[in-house]
């Protein structure tokens, strides 16, 4: 008998690496399903459970597996005064144990079902993703529950998953793209929470307790806050029933949210000594809303400036006709309490101010003579392009459905967003690049040694 248990623990243990085989290969045929999702219309069905919480699902009964996305409103921005890094440090606990589970324990628990989960924070948000197998979708749903509702924070695990963070930061404070990101930030916030890394600092984050790491939780999970979305082998049916077990005893309200950001920034350059032979740039401005009407013409604007392809101005002046660094980079960054519009690039410290000054230049020449009609149509077969690329696996296309729900967009964008981009007109463009692009308050924060630049105003 013994030589029987022997054998059913075996074959048991056996099981796991073929059901997380079976999740990849799943994984795998999800991408072709997204593939073919992205060439028709995604049927996106608004789901509201029984007990009120709503949601968005693509329904797909071909593959046995399932993706579903979570994301909370606040971020790290709802951070208690004082406990800096506390909401970053929670998101990283919440793997580290729940319910009777401790930290080991659980881990083997989530590897048995062939489940994947994973936690992010940044200033606007924490989110949470799974992917599961259909015949394990129940036992799966309670180990999330329980993460969510019923954390531990054991306090070796704080220890433990604090001193990884401590490390990171330490880290920070020798990187200059760190250095460079948190400088920028403060002169663009202050003392708004976007004006300091969310992360924390070695000092705040040594001091925060397990209790506070409860206060963070309490913060945060909160369902006047949550938006939801599910794809893969579930009907509207079974994902609202799934709802109210995993969320429905969450808190009707959480923390109380930041006010509006005021964007800081000024016109000129901040140069923070590094002892490096390569300086990092990291310039910026006043930006503008997702929700503005204008958003799409801006869209288009930057990629021509320095959206990413070898074909920007950007690239081809800074890059390929002058060497002088080896890519340069502009972006938008609608954030849900300020926008800014960023740009990024790195270069030796000799060549350094002369590539601001050609960058500086490039903003000017935009809003002094707009864009060609070649540079525009490249553009938009660039970005139309690209976008269906992203529907690329069932955890991908949940978290761009959970990601328009925050933007408050409807649920055909995913149809209609290339027809928005075919609308911006040359006109559109060369009016936004007037009213948006601000070479005078345009900021530049450079880490590094160089030379023939010096900190202005």
């Amino acid at each position: 008998m013994s030589r029987n248990i022997t054998s059913a623990r075996a074959r048991a243990v056996d099981l796991r690496p073929l059901k997380r085989a079976i999740l990849a290969l799943l994984v795998g045929v999800a991408v072709l399903f997204a593939a073919q999702m992205a060439r028709a219309e995604i049927d996106i069905k608004e789901v509201t459970s029984p007990g009120g919480i709503k949601a968005w699902l693509v329904e797909d009964h071909s593959i046995p597996f399932s993706a579903l996305e979570l994301r909370f409103r606040g971020g790290t921005s709802l951070d208690a005064p004082g406990k800096r890094g506390a909401v970053h440090l929670m998101g990283g606990l919440l793997e580290e144990g729940a319910g009777e589970l401790r930290a080991q324990d659980y881990a083997r628990a989530v590897e048995a079902l062939a489940a994947n989960f994973s936690y992010d924070a940044d200033k606007d948000m924490v989110a949470i993703s799974a992917s599961f197998l259909t015949e394990n979708r129940d036992e799966v749903m309670e180990l999330l529950r329980q993460t969510i509702q019923e954390p531990r924070f054991d306090q070796d695990a704080l220890d433990r998953v604090r001193a990884q963070v401590l490390v990171g930061l330490r880290s920070d404070q020798t990187d200059p793209n760190a250095i460079a990101g948190k400088t920028f930030g403060k002169l663009a916030f202050g003392d708004h929470p976007y004006g300091s890394d969310g992360k924390g600092t070695v000092e705040s984050v040594s001091a925060l307790t397990r209790q506070d790491m409860f206060a963070a939780h309490e913060a945060v999970f909160s369902r006047d806050r949550l938006y939801v979305s599910a794809v893969g082998d579930i009907t509207p049916e079974e994902l609202g029933a799934l709802l109210d077990e995993l969320l429905g005893d969450l808190p009707a309200e959480g923390a109380p949210m930041p006010g509006p950001a005021e964007v800081l920034l000024t016109g000129g350059t901040t140069v923070v000594p590094f002892a490096t032979p390569q300086s990092v740039a990291l310039f910026g401005q006043k930006g503008i809303d997702r929700n503005d009407p204008d958003f799409f013409a801006a869209y288009v604007l930057n990629q021509i400036l320095g959206g990413g392809s070898f074909e920007t101005r950007l690239m081809q002046e800074v890059r390929t006709k002058r060497g002088l660094t080896y890519g340069a980079y502009s972006y938008l960054v609608p954030r849900d309490l300020a926008s800014t519009y960023m740009g990024s690039f790195a270069s030796a410290n000799e060549k350094m101010a002369e590539a601001v000054g050609v960058v500086r230049d490039q903003w000017q020449a935009l809003v002094d003579g707009g864009v060609t009609e070649a540079e525009l149509q490249d553009a938009k077969t660039y970005l139309t392009g690209a976008y269906p690329l992203r529907f690329n696996g069932n955890s991908q296309i949940a978290a761009i459905l959970v990601s328009m729900q925050m933007d408050d967009l409807p649920t055909d964008y995913v149809v209609t967003r290339n027809e928005k981009v075919e609308a911006v007109t040359l006109d559109d463009v060369n009016r936004i690049a007037k009213e948006l692009l601000d070479p005078e308050g345009l900021r530049f924060v450079v880490v590094g040694e160089p030379e023939g630049l010096k900190s202005t105003n």
